[in-house]
């Protein structure tokens, strides 16, 4: 039997995935779709489509979708759901899990490779993370696990964007590929969000491409390589005070490409890595061995197309936290240039020292 997509909602506080599961959970689109929720919610879907007082855990709606609400753990609740669709007492294709507002989606993603049971079963398809543009930098200064959020999507809606000015939303985008490159950024009326783009996007097959946003590497040249944010002390203080006289400083938009990061110095920040040279597989294997042991809990996500010495295939390998895989990807094509290409997105990583590891790590 085919394993069960799995898809991770997250997001902030009123961006809209009350709205968005809603939809989901009633809307005549002929997917049956089961929605773990996560009781502790400060906002329950419950209250407006379910009588909460029942005391049964899953419960089915008019159009075949099931609501869950999580009691005991993750693990537990997914089995359960997978022993009855088993027995043929329910039937769903797919399971969307809602985390609370500042839950971290780290130990929910990482449920899905640690556990022998659940990998069986489910397949993990992508962390979709909502923000709600309106009190997004704020959010973003105050609240780490609102960073974290960002750092750990496959895709990013941005809902609310009609309450700010267009200069405000550009900056705010700016703020995020920083923090992500890796996610596409779309701009959602409210958490109404078509569902094709919502599901299936594969943020966790290791042999989908290698999706940096273009733009992000054209900045490479001057931006990267010389300290992406220009490594002064982290002004923690200097924050609120920065946001008012520079976040919009009104500069041609050209000086805006290299202006916006560095008035925010986020912890949740990415790199990337690339080289033409191979990589010497035991190396490469010892030094990120190293570095998932010291830094896991700092890395999000991490995600590598690899030439390796030895094979005509491309590597390809990602990780969440201490959790890495690899697997050989396609043959390198004729002609193609066999480079590698790494993204890093975690808190505070050190950047150096991963640098030079990895260049340490090259045949």
């Amino acid at each position: 039997m085919s394993l069960i997509p799995t898809t991770i909602l997250t997001g902030f506080l009123g961006s809209g995935k009350t709205t968005l599961l809603k939809r989901v959970l009633t809307e005549a689109h002929g997917q049956k779709i089961a929605v773990i929720e996560n009781e502790f919610g400060e906002e329950n879907i419950d209250n407006d489509i379910l009588v909460s007082d029942t005391d049964e855990q899953i419960i089915q709606m008019s159009n075949g979708c099931i609501c869950c609400t999580i009691r005991e753990d993750l693990r537990v609740t997914l089995q359960l759901l997978a022993a009855k669709r088993r027995k043929g007492l329910l039937s769903f294709d797919r399971i969307v899990i809602e985390t609370t507002g500042l839950a971290d989606p780290g130990p929910v993603a990482q449920t899905f490779f640690m556990d022998d049971e659940i990998a069986e079963t489910f397949l993990l398809d992508s962390i979709l993370t909502l923000v709600d543009a309106k009190h997004a930098s704020q959010q973003l200064n105050d609240r780490q696990e609102a960073r974290r959020q960002v750092g750990f999507a496959d895709q990013i809606f941005i809902s609310k964007a009609d309450l700010v000015s267009p200069e405000e939303l550009d900056a705010l985008q700016h703020r995020l590929k920083h923090m992500n490159p890796r996610a596409p950024q779309k701009v959602v009326h409210f958490g109404e969000v078509a569902l094709s783009e919502v599901f299936d996007l594969k943020g966790f097959n290791l042999n989908a491409k290698l999706d940096i946003d273009p733009d992000f590497l054209k900045d490479d040249a001057h931006d990267h390589v010389h300290g992406e944010h220009c490594d002064h002390p982290s002004h923690e203080h200097g924050h609120a005070h920065d946001h008012e006289h520079g976040e919009h400083c009104d500069h041609p938009s050209h000086a805006h490409e290299q202006g916006h990061h560095h008035h925010h110095d986020d912890d949740v920040k990415s790199f990337v890595f690339r080289s033409e040279r191979a990589f010497d597989p035991a190396k490469l294997e010892d030094f990120l061995g190293a570095i998932v042991n010291i830094y896991g809990p700092r890395m999000l996500r991490y995600k590598g197309v690899l030439n390796m010495r030895g094979t005509e295939r491309k590597v390809i390998f990602q990780g969440v936290h201490q959790l890495m895989g690899s697997d050989l990807g396609p043959m390198w094509a004729d002609g193609e240039i066999k480079m590698s290409k790494m993204v890093f997105i975690g808190i505070d990583l050190p950047k150096d020292i991963l640098l030079q590891g990895l260049e340490q790590a090259l045949v």
